[in-house]
């Protein structure tokens, strides 16, 4: 059988690489130019002619891998994307055959049941009491979504149900506004401008100088919008930041927007996993007083990418979110099961709980919770590594797996200082604006990953130092 032959092509490609990456064998980033790439894997002779199985998927693959970027390689720093679990990354492969497209339940019953399942131990860990099988009446609900700028979007439209019952039918109110820290993820700021709010709604909430909103200061904010005659359709806050990977105080603000009345909606994307170690969950305070909050299992849940989650703590709230007509879905049916498209903006869902079982039902939450407690406590360690190195400054106290640090200089410098490192490949992290400044960023994803590495890319900044001074008129090195 072909697809047999060539499957296992794969996985025995996918295997070596996995070996490879652990090992630091190779780059772990590469950028080759992309029309010598595109020319290297062959790819309009392959759209023209087609004839890619056997022996010519085997040396496109070995090609194709060669060029990506190693996420499970031990350099691997910068950005909040999932290692995945391997049983997780198959997954995908199953969704991607089977091809149940499950927003409707007679298409995918399975993956609807899986996706249920997933999302009550979701609630389970925010605090909120699980939805039945299938969801329907009273208590917390949710539902899975192609990434966090999704669930986001679909988290503040529950909110705008509640707050303007009659958007839907007649169109956006012009008084309302969004608020939000300055260090909220620009998806916030993009579904702002989906929902026909306009730029000018989204508003800055109160923060301290590391970005952390104030909640005494809420008040006085939300007064200042009122005499403006503008509504609060939300207040938004960071579970954890993404540039720092810092927490917002969600007890206290929570307990602002219960005393005025408002939605408090938390973006706990990369930082809603703590919830799983019950020495990191803490970091959470309060969240379980949120009205919504969303959590993406592709990043520190080892998920493979997409797989995440809005989380409601009315389930009310999001089935109004959505008040569509379709004769070909919307019909009166035997309904043993749950049909997702009534509270997601897509109506073609791939299986995505099934990545994230998997994931589980391979590790199980005892194992998942140490990898996160690693992953925390390296970035810890190695915010004091580089914090006795002279001339490095480190920003603010890591409370995720995420560290901001620079070399003396400009801005320019640490950008200038990435350019290089990336280009030898030995190490790939991330830059973030913070405190109005340039910030080098890692953030400790890979379980491979050790403290001898971030040893290795601090030698290795020093190395570059001289040359990258020089390139941006800084002078040379002390």
């Amino acid at each position: 059988m072909v697809f047999e032959t060539d499957a296992g092509i794969a996985v025995a490609a996918l295997a070596r690489y996995l070996e490879d990456s652990a090992a630091r064998t190779g780059k772990v980033i590469q950028q080759p130019p992309m029309a010598q790439l595109a020319d290297q894997l062959g790819l309009e002779d392959f759209i023209k002619e087609g004839g890619l199985t056997g022996e010519a998927f085997r040396v496109f693959l070995e090609r194709y891998l060669a060029a990506t970027t190693r996420l499970h390689h031990p350099g691997f720093l910068a950005h909040q994307v999932a290692v995945p679990q391997p049983l997780g990354a198959l997954g995908s492969l199953i969704d991607g055959l089977t091809n149940n497209a499950m927003a409707i339940y007679e298409m995918g019953p399975a993956a609807a049941a899986i996706e249920c399942v997933v999302v009550n131990w979701m609630l389970e860990k925010v605090g909120w009491t699980p939805q039945p099988l299938p969801p329907g009446g009273p208590g917390a609900g949710g539902v899975l979504t192609h990434g966090g700028s999704l669930a986001n979007l679909t988290a503040l439209m529950a909110a705008r149900s509640r707050v303007d019952p009659e958007a839907w039918q007649r169109g956006v109110r012009q008084d309302l506004v969004v608020l939000a820290p300055e260090a909220c993820h620009y998806s916030i700021a993009r579904a702002v401008g989906i929902m026909g709010l306009g730029r000018q709604a989204l508003r800055e909430a109160p923060v301290d100088a590391d970005g952390r909103l104030v909640p005494d200061r809420l008040p006085a904010a939300l007064r200042a919008l009122r005499e403006e005659g503008r509504t609060v359709l939300a207040v938004v806050a960071n579970g954890c930041s993404t540039a720092a990977g810092l927490y917002d105080p969600l007890r206290e603000t929570a307990r602002c927007c219960r005393e005025h009345g408002l939605w408090l909606h938390v973006d706990a994307a990369h930082g809603a996993s703590a919830l799983v170690s019950p020495r990191l969950r803490a970091r959470l305070e309060g969240l379980d007083q949120a009205d919504s909050m969303i959590w993406d299992a592709h990043k520190m849940l080892r998920a493979p990418t997409v797989c995440a989650a809005v989380l409601v703590r009315d389930q009310a709230d999001l089935d109004r979110a959505f008040r569509q007509e379709a004769s070909y879905l919307f019909h009166p049916k035997d309904r043993p099961g749950f049909d997702a498209i009534e509270r997601t903006v897509e109506c073609t869902k791939a299986g995505l709980g099934l990545r994230l079982f998997l994931v589980l039902a391979a590790e199980g939450e005892a194992a998942l919770a140490r990898y996160l407690e690693r992953q925390h406590g390296l970035a810890t360690e190695a915010a004091a590594l580089i914090r006795g190195c002279p001339g490095f400054t480190v920003a603010v106290e890591p409370e995720s797996n995420i560290v901001c640090f620079r070399l003396e200089g400009s801005d320019e410098l640490q950008l200038e200082l990435r350019r290089r490192l990336l280009e030898r490949g030995r190490h790939y992290l991330s830059a973030a604006e913070f405190r109005g400044r340039r910030w080098l960023r890692i953030v400790v994803m890979s379980p491979h990953t050790v403290l001898e590495d971030i040893g290795r890319l601090v030698e290795e900044i020093r190395e570059l130092e001289p040359e990258a001074r020089m390139q941006v008129g800084g002078g040379e090195a002390r």
